[in-house]
Formats: C-alpha cells, sequence, structure tokens
C-alpha cells in the first residue's frame, strides 16, 4: 500500500476540505495525526500550491489550538480545586517558558496539548499565545510539506508497503488518541509538587501566581 492510500480522495478534497479536517483534527486534543497525514499526501506531487497548504493547515490549527487554550484559560471553574492545587507547580514551570514552550510543543509533532492546556490554567498572555503558536505551526507544516513533495515519503511508505489494508493505520490514530487522553488524566493525578519540588523548588512559590 503506497502512502497516499491512506487518503485517496486527497487530490479531490480541496484547500477548504484541508482547512476543515486539520481544525477539527486540532480541536480534538491530542489527536493532530489525521491533519498531519492528509496535508502530507496533499503535498505529493504538483496537484496543490504548497505554500497555501502550509499556510493553511498551520492557520487552521493555530485556531483550533486558541480555542483548546480558551477553554483551559476557564478552567479553573471546571478543575476542581483538590486537582488545581496538584496542577499550580507545573502550571507556573511552563508559564515561565509561556512562548518558548508555546512554540516548541507547536513546531514539533509531540502532543501539544500537554503544554497549552496547562498554559491555559496558568492564564498566560493570549497574544503571545497566538503568535508563539502560530509561528511554530508555520514551521512544522512547512516541514512536512517539503519534506512530502521532495522525498515523495520514501521515508515513511517503506513501513506501509506490507500493508494491504489501511484499516489498522486507522485504528492505531484511534488508539493513539485514547493514550494521549489516558496520559493526559493520569499528568492531572500527579503530585507536582513533589516532582517539581526536587529540581525546580521556585515552582512551589504561592508568590508565582499573578
Amino acid at each position: 500500500m503506497d502512502f497516499v492510500d491512506l487518503f485517496p480522495f486527497a487530490p479531490e478534497v480541496g484547500y477548504l476540505s484541508l482547512a476543515l479536517v486539520n481544525f477539527f483534527g486540532s480541536l480534538i486534543p491530542f489527536v493532530p495525526l489525521p491533519g498531519f497525514l492528509l496535508l502530507a499526501t496533499m503535498s505529493v506531487g504538483n496537484t496543490f500550491d504548497l505554500h497555501i497548504l502550509a499556510l493553511s493547515s498551520a492557520i487552521t490549527a493555530t485556531v483550533a489550538k486558541q480555542i483548546i487554550f480558551y477553554v483551559s484559560y476557564g478552567g479553573r471553574k471546571i478543575i476542581n480545586e483538590k486537582t488545581r492545587k496538584r496542577m499550580r507547580p507545573f502550571e507556573r514551570l511552563v508559564k515561565r517558558y509561556g512562548a518558548a514552550a508555546a512554540f516548541f510543543a507547536a513546531a514539533t509533532p509531540i502532543p501539544d496539548d500537554l503544554v497549552y492546556v496547562p498554559l491555559g490554567l496558568a492564564k498566560y498572555n493570549p497574544k503571545r499565545f497566538f503568535v508563539a503558536t502560530l509561528t511554530g505551526k508555520i514551521v512544522l507544516s512547512y516541514v512536512i510539506v517539503l519534506i512530502s513533495h521532495h522525498l515523495g515519503l520514501s521515508l515513511v511508505e517503506p513501513f506501509l508497503e506490507n500493508i494491504d489494508d489501511a484499516t489498522p493505520v486507522y485504528l492505531g490514530i484511534v488508539a493513539f488518541g485514547v493514550m494521549m487522553t489516558v496520559t493526559i488524566v493520569l499528568l492531572l493525578r500527579l503530585d507536582w509538587a513533589k516532582i517539581l519540588g526536587r529540581f525546580a523548588p521556585w515552582t512551589l512559590d504561592e508568590n508565582q501566581e499573578d
């Protein structure tokens, strides 16, 4: 199976469909893979303009992440006080490196919501968050687009050559999303004061609050 078989409809979906898939894929926490894969597939060949693909992907993903950020921003009313107390040291950690953390999370294929949710809870500056996230998403989108276009995904296709049915790949994407959701639940239950107190004791200082 070729990589493009994962999204055989890619040449027909167009820019708007990519934007919608990428937006809703980014809006669902911890499951960005569908948007990444569709972007990579559409970048193969010369059917689409590479700059439009990259910028469309970056902008729609950033808008979705901004929504997640604002939901987390008001999360103090949603998350119970016991959980908030456990999370505060971690919130202070990511807030200190806010722009850099947001950029790194956006520019790499890591589950970025692991950084964005605490930044929202810590009430990080929304404008700085938007600029850092958009910049990072532009970098990541261009990397995906250029690699896919110029290498023809030769680095990925060998892993798919013995796969005849794409269903296991789709199930793998779903399983990844479930794993990331479980991960964030576990993170919410960790005693961050005990963990960070060992190497970042300043995160325990209540005076670090706004």
